[in-house]
């Protein structure tokens, strides 16, 4: 602890503070997807969202954590992250009884799907859709237990100590320096059809057993003080993530919104 001190001493006499956009991946994501979309499925989105964009209700279960309902004060903090321990899966690790990502993905998917429900219960429920697919292609959302998904995990990136977690929420994909559009524009020319066809074959749980072999490595290699060579590893990394979630998203959605032959 007493080197990261020192090292905060450092960068805070010698280096402005960096700004960071955490809603970026998520728009990202949503943005992406929502290319990808389907006819009906991008009907049924928009006749929920209205005159909100996809990538706008990326965000929102974050931007709702203010409310001072309880859903979003107490309820809702479990529906952001998966805990498994190092060495096990998903389906051997303790599950919090309150839920996680994955079974918050279930329930809000059968909303989507209820035609009894009202608008607003749908509304906030392809927030979730659209946001916990993001959160499924960011390794540390399916997180160490005791850690935080590495927040408690502290380093320095670029002169700026922060944590794992936010290295990986904000600072690698905000280091481009680029706008969710622009990251959306370079990816996207980049997808081919046959990588649609084969990264929607993958189901939510595929996604979360891949994550667990990417959070090991990243875990492995995250110490201490990182800088270019470290965004030169991993920025492959992050550009598939981005790429694989928009396209994850689109197909998960329009499964749902795909109409009953």
């Amino acid at each position: 602890m007493r080197f990261f001190a020192i090292v905060l001493m450092i960068v805070g006499l010698g280096a402005p503070a960096v700004s960071a956009y955490g809603p970026t991946g998520h728009r990202v994501v949503a943005e992406l997807a929502y290319k990808h979309l389907s006819p009906e499925a991008r009907q049924a989105v928009d006749a929920i969202l209205g005159d909100e964009f996809m990538a706008e209700a990326a965000t929102m279960p974050d931007e709702m954590r203010s409310n001072p309902d309880e859903f979003w004060r107490q309820e809702a903090n479990v529906y952001h992250y998966i805990n498994v321990p190092p060495g096990q899966t998903y389906e051997e690790s303790e599950k919090n009884p309150a839920g996680d990502a994955l079974t918050a993905l279930a329930d809000f998917t059968a909303v989507l799907k209820n035609p009894s429900v009202t608008a607003d219960e749908k509304r906030r429920a392809i927030w979730f859709v659209v946001h916990i697919i993001g959160d499924l292609h960011m390794p540390l959302h399916v997180g160490h237990p005791g850690d935080r998904g590495g927040n408690f995990v502290d380093l320095v990136f670029m002169e700026e100590l922060t944590n794992l977690h936010r290295l990986w929420d904000e600072h690698l994909i905000d280091h481009r320096g680029l706008s969710f559009s622009e990251w959306t524009r370079f990816l996207d020319r980049k997808i081919k059809p046959e990588m649609v066809t084969e990264w929607q074959k993958a189901q939510p749980i595929d996604w979360v057993h891949e994550d667990l072999v990417m959070r090991d490595d990243i875990y492995a290699n995250s110490h201490g003080i990182l800088s270019w060579d470290y965004v030169y590893k991993y920025m492959p990394l992050i550009k598939s993530q981005l790429s694989k979630g928009g396209v994850r998203l689109a197909g998960y959605l329009n499964t749902v919104f795909a109409k009953a032959e």
